[in-house]
């Protein structure tokens, strides 16, 4: 578990020190705590709670009201991690005044630490504002999952030159606007080296490759208990899914054979007490 709070100051500390922060989603009370108990650095209720747990098609359809539920459970579970909450699709975009009261409510009623929005230099002056107003923000560009399929689907970013400088241009607007770290999915990994390099917030990359400052992945991808879908970029380090199966179908056949419950998962009574049950009912 971790030893202490952990908060933005230690976020940007980890960078000026070289040391890697670690990253993992969790989206209910459950996680929560094994998010804490592991003593990651940062856990994030990402919007992407909408494919994972909902069983939504994207993450357009998660409202504010959707993460609010979610960001709730997962604060009660983590002491420790600075905890994220995402900002879902239409909540900051029509207008700077919405934004601020949308992230306002993030931290007022869910309950999280910071705020984190997608998109780069177009929504800069919506960070600066957010960030003027007191409240944290971590930006996130390259895939932008809200968005994607303006830019083409879920598909790696920065492929060539040109769009590769927008998305550094993007950091350091980012920076300039006041982040306290960016999350950076699914481009190069000598972009995201050169991205790392070019500001002096930390740079989490989720598929950006081993040259950032921190990873991030969604838990549920990364034990194998959501395999709908498997990015290039994760790795999973366990297939819980196979295993809840296993138990769910040995559970199907102890009951159908009537082998559970035993008498060791039963409550006895004393046979004075059911011999006198037996006769009243017979009464």
């Amino acid at each position: 578990m971790s030893a202490k709070k952990v908060t933005v100051l230690d976020v940007q500390k980890a960078k000026e020190e070289g040391r890697k922060l670690v990253m993992v989603t969790a989206y209910d009370y459950p996680f929560g705590l094994l998010a804490d108990e592991a003593g990651v650095d940062i856990v994030l209720v990402g919007d992407s709670l909408g494919m994972v747990v909902m069983g939504l098609a994207g993450t357009v359809e998660v409202n504010m009201d959707h993460m609010i539920h979610h960001i709730k459970a997962v604060v009660r579970g983590c002491k420790g991690p600075l905890v994220v909450g995402d900002m879902p699709f239409m909540s900051y975009n029509t207008s700077i005044r919405e934004a601020i009261h949308n992230a306002g409510r993030l931290m007022k009623e869910g309950g999280c630490d910071v705020i984190k929005l997608e998109g780069g230099v177009d929504f800069a002056p919506t960070v600066a504002a957010i960030v003027k107003a007191g409240i944290p923000v971590q930006g996130h560009i390259g895939l932008t999952p809200q968005t994607a399929s303006a830019l083409g689907g879920f598909k790696m970013q920065g492929r060539n030159a040109a769009a590769a400088k927008q998305i550094i241009d993007d950091a350091r607007a980012l920076e300039d606007a006041g982040v306290f770290s960016i999350v950076l999915e699914a481009v190069p990994a000598p972009l995201g080296r050169l991205v790392a390099e070019a500001v002096k917030v930390p740079v989490i990359g989720i598929g950006a490759g081993p040259n950032v400052d921190g990873q991030v992945l969604v838990t549920h991808d990364m034990i194998g208990l959501f395999d709908k879908f498997v990015p290039k970029f994760v790795k999973q380090y366990t297939h819980i899914r196979s295993i809840i199966l296993e138990a769910l179908a040995g559970y199907k056949n102890d009951v159908q054979e009537v082998t559970f419950p035993g008498p060791e998962h039963s409550f006895s009574m004393p046979d004075e007490a059911l011999e006198q049950l037996k006769k009243m009912m017979k009464g």
